[in-house]
């Protein structure tokens, strides 16, 4: 037999899901604020159905003693059943639906009351505040029971206060009307309190919809997942709300984009400057992996929108990626330069053994001195003027890998470099990009010719590329600096855009600039100035001092 499944145990306490934990929470709130309102009304009601009763007394009291006559005939008649006072005292009583109308004279005698047995006699209470001149509201207790009482002067045609008026109304009227007001008050409650109800219950299928119909603690789950998620993966997170501003900036986004916790509030510009960066997380640049550069890095950005507004952008690091990229490429070359290289050299080895068998040995002879002192010379010519063992070290490849590509690489006569760089790897990094890309724009045309010219003035390095190939149109002179700007199919394991945006970053990191402009003779010239490129010469031999011509060489006048 299977098992008996436990009894499932009622759970009381609060409901789980935000919807009705917030309607209970809204509907209590509700509930308090209309008893609260119901017994603020009433707590101060009672006082003031006390106050107008008095009040009312007060006012017919004043009425009756100022009734003409009424002083003369307490003074003058006795105090009678019967009398003028009696009777005019009922038909006020009656009149105004008072409890009594009481007149005394300045002794305290009754001269009218409800009861003519009490005429008379002395008053049940205290009257002299009110045979001293004064006005009197008070809530006693007489003969009659309690009531709201108004007490005022009698005075004669000279002012003299001869007695006074008493009035009273029965307290249990006071407190009928507080008790048939409550019924009214109650209804107005409940109305407001429904009222009430139904709002909240708008507001908690809103909050429903917004929520997806969570609970707190699963809301709280999720925040602290998505916490640990966005500040854990090596993927840079940027949010932004419907303003545009930075709301939400994860560690890597931090590390990738140079910034602090305090950018959240502040706009992409702000906290970035201008630029392709700023332009791609604000969303005026659209696409998908969009290229750009923060500093030395090579970023990948997404953006996507969200439904409140905002956006969320994603950043990828493909600097690395692109190093790859590039020394790939670099490596085909130097392979494909081999290869030539390695058919050339079987051809003068064959050459070089026809000779030998001929016995023509002075030709052979001459032939191998040929071949050693072409090599011999580009290796030199570039050594003598570049000291740099990376940068020379590189230009001797790059003239290898033209060679290939049937471009003839020249390194001007005014190059003149000291081995005093501070960061040869970047100026590796400048040359190696622009020596690329004049040859990707001179390869396969006639004639075709790249110039490398480096020189140093003082603490400055000068960097001019020239080429003879198509040039580029003015338009276009300052967009080929734009992070994935390119007129040239990208490769399968890099994107194009990148090297001429490094190159100018590079320089503007060191205070310099990178332009573009038309060679002599056609063609584009590329010139990159570094200010503080080199270290100040130390204490050994004189360094080599270059004097520079005023006016630039021209390809016809170098050759």
């Amino acid at each position: 037999m299977s098992p008996t499944p436990p009894a499932r145990r009622l759970r009381l306490g609060l409901p789980r899901r935000v919807f009705s934990q917030v309607l209970l929470m809204q509907v209590a709130i509700a509930a308090g604020v209309a008893v609260l309102a119901t017994g603020l009304f009433l707590a101060p009601l009672s006082d003031q159905l006390d106050d107008q009763a008095m009040r009312r007394a007060l006012a017919i009291a004043q009425t009756t003693a100022q009734q003409p006559g009424l002083a003369e005939e307490v003074r003058d008649t006795p105090p009678l059943p019967d009398g003028p006072v009696q009777k005019e005292a009922e038909r006020i009583r009656k009149a105004t639906k008072a409890e009594y109308v009481v007149v005394m004279d300045w002794r305290g005698v009754r001269w009218s009351h409800t009861d003519s047995r009490q005429i008379g006699g002395i008053v049940s209470t205290d009257p002299g505040r009110v045979l001293a001149g004064k006005e009197v509201m008070e809530i006693d207790s007489g003969t009659l029971g309690r009531s709201a009482r108004g007490k005022v002067p009698l005075r004669d045609s000279d002012g003299t206060v001869v007695g006074a008026v008493s009035v009273g109304i029965a307290y249990d009227s006071v407190r009928a009307r507080l008790i048939h007001a409550i019924p009214g008050l109650f209804a107005y409650a409940g109305g407001a309190l429904a009222v009430g109800a139904l709002a909240a219950w708008l507001i908690s299928r809103r909050v429903q919809r917004q929520t997806r119909d969570l609970a707190f603690s699963d809301i709280a789950a999720l925040l602290s997942e998505r916490e640990a998620m966005l500040h854990g993966i090596r993927e840079g997170v940027v949010a932004l709300d419907r303003t545009g501003r930075i709301r939400l900036v994860n560690d890597e986004a931090q590390r990738l984009l140079g910034l602090g916790e305090t950018v959240v509030g502040r706009s992409p510009d702000e906290a970035l400057g201008a630029g392709r960066t700023a332009d791609v997380l604000a969303g005026r640049v659209t696409g998908t992996d969009l290229l750009t550069v923060r500093g030395q890095r090579v970023l990948v950005a997404n953006r996507m929108p969200t439904d409140d507004g905002g956006a969320v952008a994603t950043l990828r690091d493909r600097t690395e990626l692109e190093q790859l990229g590039r020394e790939l490429d670099s490596t085909r070359g130097l392979i494909d330069a081999l290869r030539a290289q390695d058919h050339e050299h079987a051809n003068r080895m064959h050459t070089l053994l026809g000779l030998l068998e001929l016995e023509m040995y002075d030709d052979a002879v001459e032939f191998v001195g040929e071949v050693v002192g072409d090599h011999r010379a580009t290796a030199e010519q570039v050594t003598e003027r570049i000291e740099d063992p990376l940068l020379a070290a590189l230009l001797v490849g790059k003239a290898t890998v033209a060679a290939e590509r049937g471009v003839a690489l020249w390194v001007s006569d005014r190059t003149r470099l000291p081995d005093r760089l501070v960061d040869p790897q970047g100026l590796v990094t400048v040359v190696g990009n622009l020596v690329d890309n004049a040859l990707d724009a001179v390869a396969g045309k006639p004639h075709a010719r790249v110039e490398v010219e480096v020189r140093a003035e003082g603490r400055t390095a000068i960097l001019r590329v020239r080429d003879t190939g198509p040039g580029i149109p003015p338009e276009h002179r300052e967009l080929i600096f734009t992070t994935g700007w390119s007129t040239k199919k990208p490769p399968a394991h890099r994107e194009r855009g990148i090297g001429l945006s490094l190159v100018r970053r590079l320089a503007e990191r060191q205070g310099g600039s990178a332009t573009v402009g038309e060679a002599h003779g056609g063609g584009a010239e590329f010139t990159v100035v570094l200010p503080e490129a080199l270290t100040e010469p130390g204490p050994g031999p004189a360094a080599l001092t270059v004097t520079v011509p005023s006016a630039p060489q021209t390809a016809e006048e170098e050759s």
